[in-house]
């Protein structure tokens, strides 16, 4: 049985959005060996590649409503006081925004920074240059969050990278949402921006790497007590 647990928690599942394009890729991959033998082998390594972009680990998550959590995995590459986008309907003075970029190797489920509810969802078409370029953000195809927390309202963009087409936000306006708890997937290399009101202080370093559900990216300044996580 020790063996079995052992390759049981080993074993990452593949979110329910990846399966077709697994399915896709194997298929792929026999059509492509029917034609030539080696052929096979290569689409497989595709086809383990893309179950593997498609992973959707379990994450500890601190519960804490002074802290804020990494929305998803990838290297921190912003963080700078910026007019947060006017869908957003956030104001137009500067916020920290702390900013999260995916490669294609990274998980790509995105997560809640922190507890509260949804106000409002805003979708924006638009380019597809590279997500770490700083023009991205106005630039490219993005979907905007805002979430009313214990300490105002904080905005979470999903934003399309160079070879991303396609945003999923499976969220609904005025539902409540854990810190941690899954809200959408974005398919190929993107980027996560955060906007947090004044009283949020940093808590990583520009090219760190950040862990969704799991690292503190910021906190709200308070007399704090003992930190509880939860597991999803």
């Amino acid at each position: 049985m020790s063996l079995f647990n052992t390759v049981r928690n080993t074993i990452v599942p593949v979110h329910k959005e990846g399966y077709p394009f697994v399915a896709a890729f194997f298929v792929a991959s026999l059509i492509l060996g029917w034609i030539f033998k080696p052929l096979f082998w290569i689409g497989m390594i595709f086809t383990l590649w893309c179950a593997y972009f498609f992973r959707d680990p379990e994450r500890v998550t601190p519960q804490d409503d002074d802290l804020v959590i990494s929305p998803a995995d990838g290297k921190v590459s912003a963080i700078q006081m910026v007019t947060p986008p006017a869908e957003l309907d956030l104001g137009s003075e500067p916020m920290l925004r702390i900013s999260v970029f995916m490669n294609v190797f990274n998980c790509h489920v995105n997560r809640a920074p922190m507890r509260g509810r949804i106000v409002s969802i805003n979708y924006r078409s638009g380019s597809f240059v590279n997500a770490e370029l700083d023009k991205a953000s106005d630039d490219n195809e993005r979907n905007g969050i805002v979430i009313e927390t214990r300490h105002g309202q904080i905005g979470v963009v999903q934003i399309a990278g160079l070879v991303a087409r396609r945003i999923l936000c499976w969220a609904n306006i005025n539902e409540p949402l854990d810190a941690g708890e899954r809200f959408g997937l974005i398919r190929f290399g993107s980027r996560l921006d955060v906007f947090l009101p004044a009283g949020a202080a940093p808590r990583v370093s520009l090219g760190q790497t950040a862990i969704a559900g799991e690292t503190v990216i910021a906190e709200f300044a308070s007399a704090k007590g003992p930190v509880i996580s939860r597991r999803s």
